[in-house]
C-alpha cells in the first residue's frame, strides 16, 4: 500500500509547491543534498515597488512547469540523476526587522557551506546578496561577482539596509574583487569615477552575441571562485514586468540563458535569483523567467570543475 503515497508529483497544482518539485528538508545540514534551495521573502530594502517577499512562493510554482520534463533542453543529461538538490523552503526571521534578517541570513547560508553543499538562495529584494556573500567570503575569501542587473546597486547613499547598495559593500568589505566582476545588463548610470566594476551594459549586450558576453565573463572571472546574482530586472520589461524596478531596453530570456549555457566551466560556488514581485505580472512570466534562470544555474553549477 506504501506505493500509493510515493509516487512523484509533477502535476501542476497539488500537494506543497518546491522548487522543480525537490524534496522538502526541515533541516538541510542533516541531508545528503548537494545543492539547498533556501527562500528569503524580504522587502524591507527595497526603493521603488514593494512585493518580492512574494518572489520565492511564485519561483516555486512557477518551477512546476519544468518539473516534468527529466533533462532539460538543450542539455544532455538528467540534473538530478547526478546532482541531489533540496528545498529548504524560506529563511525565518523576525518580520520587520532587517537586521535581524542580515545576521540570521547570514549565519544560515554559513552553516550549509561548511556542510559542504552549496546554496540556490530565491529573493525577496537584492539586499539578500550581501549576507549571503558575507557567508560565502567566510569561505571562500575574495570572490569574482557575475551580476546580472538593470543597476550597479553600488550607490552610497543609500541606507544601512537598501537593495542599491550591497556592490559598494561589498568590495569595500573585501567580499569581492570589483576587478575580477562583470555587471551586465545595466541601463542606468554607471559611469561616474567611483565605479569599480567591469560593465557590459544592456546596449552593448544587445549588439553582442552570447558567446561574446560569456567569453568577456570567463577572461575577467578567471579561475576565481564566482558568486553569480541574477536580479530579475536585467530582463526587459516584456520578459520580465513582475519586478520593483522595471527599466526598458533590457535583454531578452533566450539571450540570458545561452550566456549562462556559455558559462559552463567558471567556479560558480554560490547564486541567487532575486527582485522577483509577482503582484505586478498577471501572467507569471516574470516567475517563470526566473525559475528556468534558477534551473539553468543548476546546471551551470553542475558544470564546475572545480567541484569535488
Amino acid at each position: 500500500m506504501q506505493d500509493l503515497f510515493s509516487k512523484t508529483d509533477y502535476s501542476l497544482y497539488s500537494n506543497a509547491m518546491t522548487f522543480l518539485r525537490r524534496p522538502l528538508v526541515s533541516n538541510p545540514l542533516v541531508s545528503e543534498a548537494d545543492v539547498v534551495v533556501l527562500g528569503v521573502p524580504l522587502d524591507l530594502a527595497t526603493s521603488g515597488r514593494s512585493g518580492a517577499r512574494m518572489g520565492p512562493d511564485a519561483i516555486r510554482r512557477a518551477s512546476v512547469n519544468l518539473a516534468w520534463e527529466g533533462k532539460k533542453y538543450p542539455w544532455e543529461y538528467n540534473l538530478f540523476e547526478r546532482r541531489t538538490v533540496v528545498d529548504a523552503g524560506d529563511l525565518v526571521f523576525d518580520l520587520g526587522d532587517a537586521e535581524d534578517l542580515t545576521t540570521r541570513l547570514e549565519a544560515a547560508v554559513s552553516a550549509i557551506i561548511n556542510q559542504g553543499k552549496t546554496t540556490l538562495c530565491f529573493g525577496g529584494d537584492h539586499f539578500i546578496t550581501l549576507p549571503i556573500l558575507r557567508a560565502h567570503a567566510k569561505h571562500y575569501g575574495k570572490m569574482a561577482l557575475v551580476h546580472f542587473d538593470a543597476h550597479t546597486d553600488t550607490y552610497s547613499n543609500g541606507s544601512r539596509y537598501d537593495h542599491g547598495t550591497m556592490f559598494y559593500h561589498a568590495p569595500n568589505e573585501g567580499l569581492v574583487s570589483a576587478d575580477h566582476s562583470v555587471q551586465v545588463g545595466i541601463r542606468t548610470e554607471y559611469d561616474v569615477p567611483d565605479h569599480r566594476f567591469n560593465v557590459i551594459d544592456a546596449m552593448q549586450a544587445n549588439n553582442m552575441s552570447a558567446e561574446e558576453i560569456a567569453a568577456q565573463i570567463r577572461q575577467t572571472v578567471g579561475n576565481r571562485p564566482v558568486y553569480l546574482t541574477f536580479d530579475i530586472d536585467c530582463l526587459d520589461p516584456a520578459y520580465a514586468p513582475g519586478t520593483g524596478t522595471p527599466v526598458c531596453g533590457g535583454l531578452t530570456s533566450d539571450k540570458v540563458l545561452k550566456i549562462i549555457r556559455q558559462l559552463q566551466g567558471i567556479n560558480v560556488v554560490g547564486m541567487d535569483v532575486v527582485e522577483v514581485a509577482p503582484a505586478y505580472d498577471h501572467g507569471e512570466i516574470t516567475a517563470l523567467a526566473a525559475a528556468t534562470i534558477a534551473y539553468e544555474l543548476l546546471y551551470l553549477w553542475s558544470e564546475n570543475p572545480y567541484l569535488k
